[in-house]
């Protein structure tokens, strides 16, 4: 290699670094702002959406779906993140629930102008539309309520990607061992599996929502480890 091609190479890496790090630091602040609720930021601790969102290569100007997002609490991360020229399909299903989240979600769209209060099912997505899906601490629900139920959900997700898209999936590590559907939590292994099912390819997995101190006996409501559950993150792709 040249010593200019090497010089050329040198400078573009630190400008990328010097991008991305201006980027983050603009969304940290962003993150911080008065206007998002106190209780939305208490939670950045132990959900870390900088580090999240860089793992999942989440962009400005994407295209992204929050599979039942209940309150909305990663609908409006990702707001920050694909910015006005992005959108946020902010997805629940239409159930009895939902309504106990109404005010919430209603209080983010009259402040966030790219997310859509998107209440129906995930097969109403336009197919080959959404850069970016996240389903975060409920797929285990779905599952072990019914494993077709789940393979059905993945499945329409998978339709509504574009391709190369993304799907992340965050959830409770649960145990082999133990009764799973009970404590609300699925095994990694039962993730991965079901996803590949789907026709999703599994291309990374991180430790950021780790947590050791979490023996998977006690259920994500209990007390002692509310907020703080052992999570496993799944980076899966269509391709």
């Amino acid at each position: 290699m040249n010593s200019q091609l090497a010089l050329a190479i040198t400078i573009s890496a630190i400008f990328s670094d010097s991008t991305f790090a201006q980027e983050s630091s603009n969304l940290e602040l962003t993150l911080a702002n008065s206007q998002r609720p106190i209780a939305d930021r208490k939670r950045d601790e132990n959900r870390k959406p900088l580090q999240v969102s860089k793992f999942f290569d989440v962009e400005k100007g994407d295209s992204t779906l929050d599979v039942i997002a209940m309150g909305g609490w990663y609908s409006e991360v990702l707001s920050h993140i694909v910015g006005d020229r992005g959108v946020v399909f902010m997805h629940n299903n239409p159930i009895p629930i939902t309504e106990r989240s109404a005010a919430e979600r209603a209080e983010r769209t009259a402040r966030l102008s790219n997310v859509e209060d998107f209440i129906g099912s995930v097969s109403d997505i336009p197919a080959n539309s959404i850069d970016f899906a996240i389903t975060a601490l409920n797929f285990h629900d779905v599952y072990n309520r019914s494993p077709a139920d789940a393979d059905k959900m993945l499945k329409e997700i998978f339709k509504a990607l574009k391709p190369d898209g993304i799907l992340g999936i965050i959830d409770h590590e649960g145990s082999d061992n133990l009764d799973n559907s009970a404590l609300h939590r699925i095994t990694f292994k039962k993730a991965v599996q079901a996803s590949i099912a789907a026709g999703f390819i599994l291309t990374d997995t991180s430790n950021l929502l780790e947590n050791l101190n979490d023996d998977h006996t006690l259920s994500p409501f209990d007390d002692q480890i509310k907020g703080r559950t052992d999570r496993f993150i799944l980076k899966l792709t269509k391709k």
